[in-house]
């Protein structure tokens, strides 16, 4: 199978086109792969074992935890509406459902283009930019994590920060998909006629917009599988207090205490073992 279609340019050049679009399969079934296989590692390798909580932990932390402010959620929510737009009406009229897809597509492609700009500033100068990304922690704990699955001696891992490291690696992975999605397809406007741009299919050669299509397509259906994944973890009985938390803004201290640190992630009010009084634990989407 040939990843990439490829065209005769009026100068004779065989130029690149698109991708191939039985791609659209590929991430679906990689998708499918991965709930699979999680949901039976989940089940049969690493059954869930409830956490030893203590009284001095539980000290100070309030019922309801913070966890998404409400600018967050807001952003969270139009993304998402966005990143599905973007989907159904690039990939539909592949698999045969026709209709007037291009309008709907650069629409949402310009409010999913906006509101990661308004993320990118917003987590920077309001939000802890860094509790996304992975720290000395994370990776020392991946590594107790992996010795131990192989009975090797290692000390046990500790719970997580906001975000455990498979969120801020998923998190990276879906940064690039986006950012490539997001600078080819503003490139791509000038291929169709919109209010925004007059339309300009010279811009480039040939050969620069076959190659741009398809980093746009390979990143939009990397998507796929990458939203097919989301989803999943979203509606797994253990993360409904995460799902949950991203609508209502808050999780409860049981689930607080039973999966996070407050050493690593500490609550408005609470006093860590190490004297340092916690912030809002909404400071990071």
């Amino acid at each position: 199978m040939d990843f990439i279609t490829w065209a005769i340019s009026p100068w004779g050049r065989t130029v690149p086109e698109h991708i191939a679009w039985g791609l659209i399969w590929v991430a679906v079934i990689f998708g499918l792969f991965f709930m699979v296989a999680h949901a039976v590692y989940v089940k049969v390798v690493v059954p869930r074992k409830a956490a030893h909580i203590s009284a001095a932990e539980a000290a100070g932390v309030p019922e309801r935890v913070p966890r998404h402010s409400l600018t967050a959620r807001l952003f969270h929510w139009i993304m998402a509406i966005s990143m599905f737009t973007l989907l159904i009406t690039a990939f539909l009229p592949k698999v045969g459902v026709q209709f007037n897809w291009v309008l709907y597509h650069w629409i949402a492609g310009l409010v999913f283009t906006v509101s990661i700009i308004f993320h990118i500033v917003h987590s920077s100068f309001v939000l802890d930019f860094w509790s996304i990304w992975p720290d000395k922690t994370d990776i020392r704990d991946a590594k107790s994590r992996v010795l131990r699955f192989f009975s090797k001696p290692a000390p046990p891992p500790r719970r997580f920060a906001k975000y455990p490291l498979e969120n801020k690696l998923y998190h990276g992975v879906i940064v690039l998909a986006g950012v490539a999605v997001i600078c080819t397809g503003l490139f791509m406007l000038k291929r169709i006629q919109t209010p925004i741009f007059t339309r300009n299919p010279y811009l480039f050669s040939d050969m620069t917009w076959g190659l741009m299509y398809v980093l746009h397509g390979l990143a939009g259906v990397s998507l796929i599988g990458l939203i097919m994944m989301h989803v999943y973890m979203g509606i797994r009985p253990e993360k409904l207090p995460i799902t949950k938390s991203m609508v209502f803004g808050w999780m409860s201290r049981d689930f607080y205490l039973e999966e996070h640190d407050p050493e690593r992630w500490a609550v408005k009010g609470q006093v860590t073992s190490q004297g340092k009084r916690g912030l809002a634990a909404s400071d990071a989407d």
